[in-house]
């Protein structure tokens, strides 16, 4: 487990959903979370306080975390230094990028002379299995989305509160560093290799009580050229009994593909439900989760209710209304 608190780091993000990471964070663990250290150029703002290593280790942090998200899971050049000064602090650092802290020598060296540990999430711990496509006991429910960071984890955190709040079971499942870094557990899907990806999700939703509902972390979407393999992997190793649909509305092209538009939530919905019926024949749509956080609060209503009507499915934006009325679509 990470030690808390945190120092969100990031970095010098192009944009706010290139911190995705340290957002989810901010939203789900504010308590975590003393303040965030930003590099020049930096175009995310949590409106946490903006602080040095030197100030955040006064304030009590003892872990750096990363909060950017980048294409490739890079780690950049430019935050070695920060790193660097964050170990000599005696601050622990952790990771969720596809770039290892570890295979970072001199990064290495410095943590084991200081006592202080890094922690790169985005590694399996687990030799997982090969999916085996055996149905079992319990029940689970995806979030699929029209393209990438739409809000899957978002709404699933958000279902998987209202069951608890409803006294229901559940679990929250993450498949991914952000989900991983909230909760202290879970499977860094995008890392493990590919005909082991399924696999992975089966070991992460096992047989359970009948009505025990497992709500996973959606990640990538089928429509996107770059991250498809790993919905794919959810579909079929999830074996869902619902899927909620995740759209942003404000998107003019996929995230990274200016070339290729987002699909419709028709589209999505006939997709991902006859894949899923591929393992689970009885799997059904349930309910659709609007990202409207580029909205205003009329216009975000107007676009839920036009939606609802349409696709004749609860229509709500989760972390703007809760969760309550996806999770009272999740029966038996």
């Amino acid at each position: 487990m990470l030690k808390t608190p945190y120092l969100l780091f990031l970095g010098d993000v192009p944009d706010p959903l290139a911190a995705k990471v340290a957002t989810g964070i901010h939203d789900w663990r504010p308590e975590h979370c003393v303040g965030q250290y930003r590099l020049e150029g930096c175009k995310a703002d949590l409106g946490l306080d903006d602080m040095t290593i030197a100030e955040a280790k006064e304030a009590g942090a003892k872990t750096l975390v990363v909060g950017a998200a980048n294409r490739g899971g890079v780690i950049s050049q430019s935050w070695r230094a920060v790193f660097m000064e964050a170990v000599e602090a005696g601050m622990d650092v952790a990771a969720g990028l596809h770039d290892h802290l570890v295979d970072i020598a001199e990064l290495k060296q410095a943590a084991d002379e200081a006592g202080t540990e890094l922690f790169d999430v985005r590694v399996p711990q687990v030799k997982y299995p090969i999916a085996n496509g055996k149905k079992r006991t319990g029940k689970r429910c995806l979030a699929v989305g029209t393209d990438c960071s739409v809000g899957k984890m978002y709404t699933t955190l958000a279902i998987d509160k209202a069951m608890k709040a409803a006294g229901r079971k559940s679990s929250f499942r993450a498949t991914g560093q952000t989900g991983i870094l909230i909760t202290g557990e879970g499977v860094p899907l995008d890392a493990v290799v590919a005909d082991f990806m399924a696999g992975a999700v089966e070991w992460l939703t096992p047989d359970n009580d009948a009505d025990h509902w497992d709500i996973i972390e959606g990640q990538g979407s089928l429509f996107h050229a770059s991250f498809s393999g790993v919905t794919m992997a959810l579909v079929h190793g999830g074996q869902p009994d619902a899927l909620v649909l995740c759209h942003e509305p404000t998107r003019t092209h996929m995230r990274g593909l200016p070339d290729y538009e987002l699909p419709s939530l028709e589209a999505l919905r006939d997709m991902a439900l006859s894949l899923a019926r591929v393992v689970n024949p009885a799997c059904e749509v349930t309910g659709i989760s609007i990202n409207t956080a580029g909205l205003s609060p009329e216009d975000a209503r107007t676009y839920l209710k036009e939606v609802e009507e349409r696709m004749g499915l609860p229509t709500v934006d989760p972390f703007r209304d809760g969760g309550e009325r996806l999770a009272e679509g999740l029966t038996g």
